[in-house]
């Protein structure tokens, strides 16, 4: 499966087109829409939340509830749009009329895509690089990740995700509860977060932040399970499952960094405490001791829980902007100001979440036979029986 997107921040709207979806999966947009709203929660969000009511629009691929197998597009309506309908218009402008909106960006912003994507395009008005660049674009990235979310529920993998840390506070995880507890946990905490009392003081932090004109980030966990041993392949780094999703993490706006299981921790401790003891029994067949590898090795699934966080960097546009260059008179000035959020972590949990799933059910229709989903289903099945009697 692939999927591209299009649209800006302050566009008409945003768009997703997906291909390789098997024929005959349901699929309605209540499955889609209720991810969208998960996105726009969290302690911390900014005004342009409240603007926008995000709802998605299946536009093609899809009938009576079934998809058809030809590529699915998926549109989100900007509400914004009616505010900026001359700055992000299609239609030329008079040079009279550029110079009234005064909205020409010229001030990078230090940490953003501003003044490195006006280098490579030769955009005079940084306002041709930011709109692209913009976290708003992970909408269509929820609503393709829905989708494949979507198809891995109807194969019994489930998937959630928490954060682990904001601001250098960290959640105390001396024992995960089950999946589909974390997952009522994680929704009814203002900023996804397990420990209810580092809950709070991420909250307080994010509030002093936004006081400051400064923001902060954190650490985001994405947890999955019932994914059938031997997906991905050790054969060729680019088919190894584990590093399309890291590579997917990293592609998430201000994500800096990311681990499985133990992650860095495994530099500092000795083989015999990191890697994970095999034991069979008649049930389950082979499984692991321990999951300090979060379920992969070798590239490929070992049918433990996935366990993957991401490191995301505070957001870089602040309303105590930090010192900045102007590329038309090349004099100092303090970078420009965006609406933007103080902290969007619990928002990128839901992304990264999103962004899992994705290359999850790619892998899975990459793999096994998907033109149907009835046959993906009976494929997926054969292969946890081949795991559990081999």
């Amino acid at each position: 499966m692939r999927y591209l997107t299009s649209g800006e921040s302050h566009g008409p709207q945003l768009t997703a087109i997906i291909e390789g979806l098997p024929a005959g999966m349901p699929l309605v947009d209540s499955d889609i829409n209720e991810e969208l709203s998960r996105r726009q929660k969290g302690h911390g969000r900014g005004r342009r939340m409240q603007i926008e009511k995000d709802t998605v629009n299946i536009t093609s691929g899809v009938r009576h509830g079934y998809t058809l197998g030809s590529p699915v597009c998926l549109a989100v309506e900007n509400n914004d749009w009616k505010h900026w309908t001359k700055i992000m218009g299609a239609e030329p402008l008079h040079e009279d009329e550029l110079a009234e909106m005064k909205r020409v960006i010229s001030r990078p912003r230090p940490g953003h895509a501003d003044l490195n994507g006006a280098l490579k395009y030769g955009h005079r008005d940084m306002r041709n690089v930011l709109e692209r660049s913009s976290a708003r674009e992970t909408t269509v990235r929820v609503a393709a990740g829905s989708v494949a979310k979507k198809l891995l529920s109807l194969l019994g993998i489930k998937i959630t995700s928490h954060v682990r840390e904001i601001g250098g506070i960290s959640a105390d995880i001396k024992e995960y509860p089950p999946i589909d507890e974390m997952m009522k946990i994680s929704e009814a905490s203002p900023v996804r977060c397990l420990d209810e009392d580092a809950g709070q003081k991420m909250m307080n932090l994010i509030d002093e932040a936004k006081q400051n004109g400064d923001s902060i980030g954190g650490i985001v966990e994405v947890i999955v399970e019932g994914m059938p041993p031997g997906v991905g392949s050790y054969v060729h780094y680019d088919r190894k499952l584990d590093a399309k999703l890291a590579s997917a993490i990293v592609s998430i706006n201000a994500f800096k960094g990311v681990e499985f299981g133990i992650g860095f921790q495994a530099a500092r401790k000795p083989g015999s405490e990191v890697h994970d003891e095999i034991a069979w029994n008649e049930t389950d067949g082979y499984y692991r001791k321990s999951n300090n590898l979060g379920g992969f090795e070798g590239g490929m699934t070992t049918g433990m829980p996935i366990v993957v966080r991401g490191v995301m960097k505070p957001i870089p546009t602040l309303y105590k902007p930090l010192q900045s260059v102007d590329i038309e008179t090349k004099e100092p000035f303090t970078a420009s100001i965006e609406r933007s959020d103080s902290c969007a972590v619990p928002a990128a949990a839901v992304v990264a979440e999103h962004a899992v799933a994705w290359e999850l059910a790619s892998a899975l229709v990459s793999q096994f036979y998907a033109d149907r989903f009835e046959t993906l289903l009976e494929t997926v099945e054969m292969q946890r029986t081949y795991a559990r009697e081999f």
